[in-house]
């Protein structure tokens, strides 16, 4: 709310002490300038299981039962105002850490009542050379899913690296990622501004509580 310091999450999909965490340095940098506190939370560091075998994902209405560090992930993100992506391109795709928390995250906590809805998102894609649009692309289409204000600014922040400090050298990609975290702060505040202008906290109110909500099947689900 405000008066209140304002956060970015930002969530490193790499399974390495790399350029992609060299990366989020460098955009924590500009937000602290800004006077925005950031937190990376590196998914290689917490406790993360893959999806169980109980197959209940799409009969469920309430949070998954997995006991991991998965949760407060995500609550960490409900609390913040802005989240970031970042992952890099393995094997032509996202990488599996980062695959394994969309999946996680997505169908066992962010799916029953959309609660990222309105946060601002950015995304950041790392890449020897080739896929890092693919990957961005995917993770935009995560962030759209989930309801999040994305800001345009420009050019997408990918970034070409190999070996570890790689990152530092392509100047463009890291202007594209300065750009993008200017511009989510300059929303962040933005939307600061209406709420103590109006009173309202009820940006971009949903019209329904997720996308399932009204369709036939789903509704038989809930009634059982």
């Amino acid at each position: 709310m405000a008066g209140r310091p304002k956060k970015i999450v930002a969530i490193n999909g790499s399974e390495r002490d790399g350029n992609t965490a060299d990366v989020l340095a460098y955009a924590a940098g500009i937000a602290f300038r800004r006077g925005v506190e950031f937190e990376t939370i590196h998914l290689r560091d917490i406790d993360m299981m893959r999806c169980g075998p109980c197959g209940d994902c799409n009969d469920r209405v309430v949070r998954c039962v997995q006991t991991d560090d998965v949760p407060g992930v995500v609550d960490k993100m409900i609390e913040a105002d802005a989240i970031i992506y970042a992952a890099p391109v393995h094997g032509f795709g996202t990488s599996s850490l980062m695959q394994t928390f969309i999946e996680r995250a997505g169908v066992g906590y962010l799916r029953f009542d959309r609660p990222l809805s309105n946060k601002v998102a950015g995304i950041v894609a790392l890449a020897r050379r080739y896929s890092a649009g693919e990957v961005w692309a995917q993770l935009m289409a995560n962030a759209l899913l989930n309801r999040m204000i994305v800001v345009g600014a420009g050019f997408p922040a990918t970034v070409h690296a190999l070996h570890k400090g790689d990152a530092a050298f392509d100047e463009e990609g890291l202007i594209n990622v300065g750009r993008q975290v200017e511009r989510m702060i300059d929303m962040i505040e933005l939307l600061d501004d209406y709420r103590e202008l109006t009173g309202r906290d009820d940006i971009l109110p949903p019209p329904e509580r997720n996308e399932r909500e009204g369709l036939a099947w789903n509704a038989a689900r809930e009634r059982m």
